[in-house]
């Protein structure tokens, strides 16, 4: 036997031993030919894509604006059971992902993490367009404003923002039949900056009112900025967490979304919300969680016993991706929850 063959299996011996032992820590020894270049180097921190900013941005979005400071104030003195913070605290959104808003951070994880490989994004949008029977990839365009993470899959500029929106406008429109009808109002729990505020309405002019909040001072600032910058006040309306109640009274609202918001909740905010809900008559409630095929919240507390408790009854729930290989590969898999409240609460 020569000396390359002895290399060879001395080499061989060292890998399946190595292996061995790192199984133990969930790790493979992988030859580099077998692995695309998206997982070599694979995103562990937040950032953003450099991109242009509208003019004023920069200078509008700061820490120290007056309007942020005001809303920063009014929130620390409302009801503490939807104020106190589990994840959402004061340094959980730095400087820069308020000025880069749309990029990788706390509002959207677009690059980090498992089934966010461009891969993941084409597999999305080519199952998106199997199943888009308004078109609403073309109505709907993407571009590069504050520093989103954008893909080109078959000559169309996609996002996370662009193709969940979609999704999630699909579900709703599948149980709701919203495009067809003039009294739609909609309160968005947790809207974060206000993206699929500016993605529904877009694809639904006919939407009488969305209306916006957040129990989060930062994304009630932002998202008052954001709907301004995209021209959709026609229908959308930013409520601080102070004025919902009030805003509530004053309008007929019909479907309540909650997009991956009550998963970082307390479940005392969750049931303020609830509450709230039902004593205003909000007829259906639809929610998105950052857990799978059961609601829990990120420290593994279940809540839909809690909607449940306060009268709404689940009428659907539905993979995001009906094609099992689909759900396990493309970005951000999850299932969409629609619950109804019952006539004995009405």
């Amino acid at each position: 036997m020569g000396i390359k063959s002895h290399i060879r299996n001395a080499w061989n011996f060292l890998v399946r031993a190595f292996n061995f032992l790192l199984r133990r820590f969930h790790y493979t020894i992988v030859p580099n030919q077998l692995v695309y270049e998206w997982q070599k180097l694979p995103r562990q921190k937040p950032g953003y894509k450099p991109s242009k900013l509208p003019e004023g941005a920069a200078e509008y979005l700061v820490s120290n604006n007056p309007r942020l400071i005001e809303l920063k104030n009014r929130y620390a003195n409302f009801d503490k059971a939807v104020t106190v913070p589990f994840i959402w605290t004061n340094n959980h959104v730095s400087d820069k992902d308020m000025l880069y808003f749309r990029g990788d951070n706390a509002y959207v994880h677009q690059v980090r993490g498992r089934n966010l490989s461009i891969i993941a994004y084409a597999l999305s949008t080519y199952y998106l367009k199997s199943i888009d029977t308004f078109g609403l990839l073309e109505k709907l365009q993407e571009d590069n404003y504050f520093g989103i993470h954008t893909f080109n899959i078959n000559n169309k500029l996609v996002s996370r923002d662009l193709l969940d929106s979609i999704f999630e406008i699909y579900f709703i429109e599948k149980h709701l039949k919203i495009s067809s009808r003039t009294d739609v109002s909609m309160l968005d729990i947790g809207a974060g900056y206000g993206r699929l505020a500016h993605r529904l309405t877009t694809a639904f002019p006919n939407i009488v009112e969305y209306l916006c909040t957040d129990a989060f001072a930062v994304s009630t600032f932002i998202s008052e900025y954001y709907l301004r910058f995209r021209n959709t006040e026609r229908n959308t309306t930013v409520v601080p967490l102070d004025e919902i109640n009030e805003a509530l009274s004053t309008r007929h609202v019909n479907l309540a979304i909650n997009i991956h918001s009550f998963s970082e909740c307390k479940i005392p905010a969750i049931a303020w919300w609830l509450t709230l809900l039902v004593k205003h008559q909000v007829q259906y409630l639809m929610i998105v969680p950052n857990t799978g095929q059961i609601l829990y919240t990120n420290d593994g507390i279940e809540f839909q016993s809690i909607i449940e408790d306060h009268g709404y009854r689940l009428i659907a729930k539905e993979p995001k991706y009906n094609d099992p290989i689909i759900l396990q590969n493309a970005i951000s898999p999850n299932y969409y929850y629609l619950f109804e409240l019952s006539m004995a609460n009405s």
